[in-house]
Parts: C-alpha cells; sequence; structure tokens
C-alpha cells in the first residue's frame, strides 16, 4: 500500500477505482465515513461518471492542501476518453480516508457571446458566517441602479460556477444577467465547501439551501444598488426544486424562477435516469449500476425507512434525514401557495428533468395562477445547453454555453418585463 503519504494514498485511490476494486477502497475509510459511503456508494458513482466521460486514461500528479492539523485534502486529476474528473479525498495521519467527492476538473471558459464584461463588476464575498459560512461572487452592473437582483441556487455539492466539463453555465448566467442590468450573487454550495456537513445524519435540504440561500438573498438586499424589494431566487435542478421552500421560508424573496425543476419523486427519477443511461451504453457495468440504484431507491421509498437506517444503503450518500424530510416537501404545492411570481423554465431534450413527467407537474399545479410562466426551449438539455439529437452526458463535456434565449428571457421576467432604458444602454456602452 502507500504507508500514510496523503498524496500516495490518493493516487492509490484513483487505481483501485479503475480497477473496479470498490471493497478495497472502502478499507481506507475512517470509521465515521465508513458509517455514511459504502465501496457500493462509490461504485455507483464512479460508474456513473466513467458512463459519462468514458474509461480512464491517465491519472495525473495529486495537488495538496492542509485543511486542519489533521486533515491533508489531496485532488487527484484523471484523464477520460471524453473529458476527465478529479478524484478529492481528505486523509489523515495515519493514512484513513475521512472524505472522499468526485467533482469536475478544471477547464478553459470562455464569455459566451450574450456577455459585456464592460458593463459590470466582480467582487468575491463571504456569504454567511460561522463553520457554514462559504466563498461566493457578487455580479452588479455598472451604474447607479437600483438594480433587481438575482441569487443563484445550484443543485448537488458544486461550486458557484455549477461547473460541469469545461462549462459553467452559473457564470454564463450570471455574466448574462449582469449584462442586462440585473445584480447577481452566486456561491459555492455548503456540502461543496464543508463536505463533512453532508455526512451529518440530521443533514436535509434545509440545511442544504436555507441558512445560505437566504443570507445570500439579506447580502444583495442591503446593498446600496440593489432594489431590496426585487432580489429572486433562481435555482437550477434541485436547485430550482428547493427555490419554492427557500422563498416560503423568507417572504422578502420578490418572485422563483425554477431552472429543470424535478417534480417527480427523485428515487423514481434516479430510477428512470439509471436506466436511460444504460440504454445508451449497455454492458455489464451499467446493468449493475442499475441494480444498485434501483435498490436504493427501494430503501429510501420504504415505509421502513427511519432517521437509523444506514446512509450506505440509501441513494446518493444522503442521510436518512434527508430522504424523509423530503418526502414531506411538494415544490409545486408550495410555490402554488407562495403568492409571488413563478417562471419555469424547461429544456426539451433533458432527460433527467422531462418535459412529460416533470414540467407536467408544474403546470397541473400552477394553471390557476395567472402571475406564472412557463416556457420550453425545444433544443436544450439539462444544463440549458442548445444541441441535437437525443440528450447524453457525454454533451456536457462539450464546450457550451447556456442558451441566450433562456438567458434574455430570465433577464426579462427579472426586469419586470421591462427591458433598460436607453440612458441605461448608455451608461453600459460607456462603462460607466
Amino acid at each position: 500500500m502507500a504507508g500514510t503519504d496523503p498524496a500516495a494514498i490518493a493516487t492509490t485511490v484513483a487505481e483501485l477505482a479503475r480497477a473496479e476494486r470498490f471493497s478495497a477502497i472502502e478499507e481506507l475509510f475512517a470509521p465515521r465515513l465508513r458509517a455514511v459511503v459504502s465501496g457500493e456508494t462509490v461504485r455507483v458513482g464512479w460508474n456513473t461518471e466513467i458512463a459519462r466521460i468514458g474509461a480512464v486514461r491517465e491519472i495525473g500528479s495529486p495537488g495538496t492542501e492542509s485543511i486542519d492539523a489533521e486533515l491533508v485534502r489531496v485532488s487527484v486529476p484523471v484523464e477520460c476518453e471524453r473529458g476527465g474528473l478529479t478524484l478529492i479525498v481528505s486523509v489523515d495521519g495515519a493514512g484513513q480516508l475521512h472524505g472522499f467527492r468526485l467533482a469536475p476538473p478544471a477547464g478553459s471558459w470562455t464569455p459566451p457571446d450574450y456577455a459585456t464584461p464592460k458593463r459590470f463588476a466582480e467582487q468575491e464575498i463571504t456569504v454567511g458566517d460561522g463553520v457554514t459560512a462559504v466563498p461566493g461572487t457578487l455580479t452588479l452592473p455598472r451604474g447607479k441602479g437600483p438594480f433587481p437582483g438575482a441569487v443563484l441556487l445550484a443543485s448537488g455539492p458544486t461550486d458557484r460556477d455549477q461547473t460541469v466539463g469545461p462549462n459553467k453555465p452559473f457564470k454564463d448566467l450570471a455574466w448574462g444577467l449582469a449584462s442586462r442590468g440585473i445584480a447577481v450573487l452566486r456561491f459555492d454550495k455548503v456540502n461543496y465547501v464543508h463536505g463533512e456537513l453532508a455526512g451529518e445524519p440530521e443533514f436535509t435540504m434545509v440545511s442544504e439551501y436555507l441558512p445560505t440561500t437566504i443570507a445570500a438573498v439579506h447580502a444583495l438586499q442591503q446593498h446600496s444598488r440593489v432594489d431590496s424589494e426585487r432580489v429572486f431566487v433562481v435555482g437550477h435542478s434541485g436547485g430550482g426544486k428547493a427555490a419554492p421552500r427557500v422563498a416560503a421560508a423568507e417572504p422578502s424573496i420578490a418572485g422563483v424562477v425554477v431552472m429543470a425543476g424535478d417534480t417527480v419523486p427523485l428515487p423514481r427519477a434516479a430510477v428512470r435516469v439509471a436506466n436511460y443511461l444504460a440504454a445508451l451504453d449497455p454492458g455489464p457495468h451499467t446493468t449493475a449500476t442499475v441494480e444498485s440504484i434501483g435498490r436504493q431507491a427501494a430503501a429510501v421509498e420504504s415505509p421502513q425507512l427511519s432517521p437509523a437506517t444506514a446512509t450506505s444503503e440509501l441513494l446518493f450518500g444522503w442521510p436518512a434525514a434527508y430522504w424523509l424530510d423530503l418526502r414531506d416537501y411538494d415544490p409545486v404545492e408550495t410555490a402554488a401557495a407562495l403568492g409571488k411570481p413563478v417562471l419555469v423554465v424547461q429544456g426539451g431534450r433533458d432527460y433527467q428533468v422531462t418535459v412529460e413527467d416533470d414540467l407536467s407537474g408544474w403546470r397541473s399545479g400552477l394553471a390557476e395562477r395567472a402571475d406564472v410562466q412557463i416556457k420550453i426551449y425545444d433544443a436544450d438539455d439539462h444544463m440549458l445547453f442548445p444541441g441535437t439529437g437525443p440528450s447524453s452526458p457525454a454533451g456536457y463535456q462539450v464546450p457550451n454555453h447556456l442558451d441566450a434565449a433562456a438567458v434574455a428571457d430570465i433577464a426579462d421576467w427579472l426586469n419586470g418585463g421591462r427591458r433598460p432604458g436607453p440612458l441605461a444602454r448608455l451608461a453600459w456602452k460607456f462603462g460607466r
């Protein structure tokens, strides 16, 4: 084995994953990690990524950074046939793993055509305080304002740009909206910065979204160049699902944009997606993944699910508390009761959140609301990247940008249907 050298241990973990020796990886887990993640969980996550980006070609040199006096975080780049990923582990002095995560690689991003950098400026800020504080970026239009504001809610443990392969859809959105006179605050998710919190038995959607998002809303509202009465939340995928819950908890939020927000119960959606991906890439590895996800989904939906159910038996490595809380949350019902305007945005080629299954939930549940708009972009996938043909995970690895039409429509909606006046456009043109 690799002794206790963190870099060597992390490289060994990458090699074991490539060899599909996931039980050997589990043997390296510290007791606390083993309580919430199993070798089976790692296998499902790894094979899901490999199905998306192809077989491993090369394992790169690890990079290390100290987390505290006891732990070292090691990042190992992994090059695959159609892209790459970064394996991130936290290693203690005894060589045990306290954290395990797969993340997108650092990619080269270029601004979309609809972004005009001279029209805005960016600054780094801290969102929240204490142990759950996270770094964020405020993208502020030039001029006196006051501007409407938008807080972006990403799905899952991801950075503020929602980086996927070489793409940064939330950076696209922030720059596109700021170019059109909207202040935008985006932030690294709490379960991305503080991954250990997601392993706590009491971690729920509330823990994941509400404290940080509400802190971000307040930060925007308190800015002198932001209209405090026109600060919205804009969520994508799981963030879109959570957005109505955040708005219900914080009455000062002006409205909600739901981008590819799911309404089908997540365990059933996970099985649907697994079967879709297996059909794209049939083989023993995908069959095993489908069977494992099916077992985990059944455990999540079981009437016997309780806080004592082992996290390692459940989908995505989320604790039972997360799933029990999710059972009691209906995003459509919550949005319908808000009494605030809602915009629902959906890609026609999305296989993760579909027009047929998920969008129909928003349509039927919000049909009586006059202040609800629904827009479908037929050529777009789950990330709202335009393309052609059946959507697949490989599409996320090709350089792309958020659909310009979707960005323009969201900007118009946030501006209350009003495009910026000629004086504002003149000020932006000359960078004032």
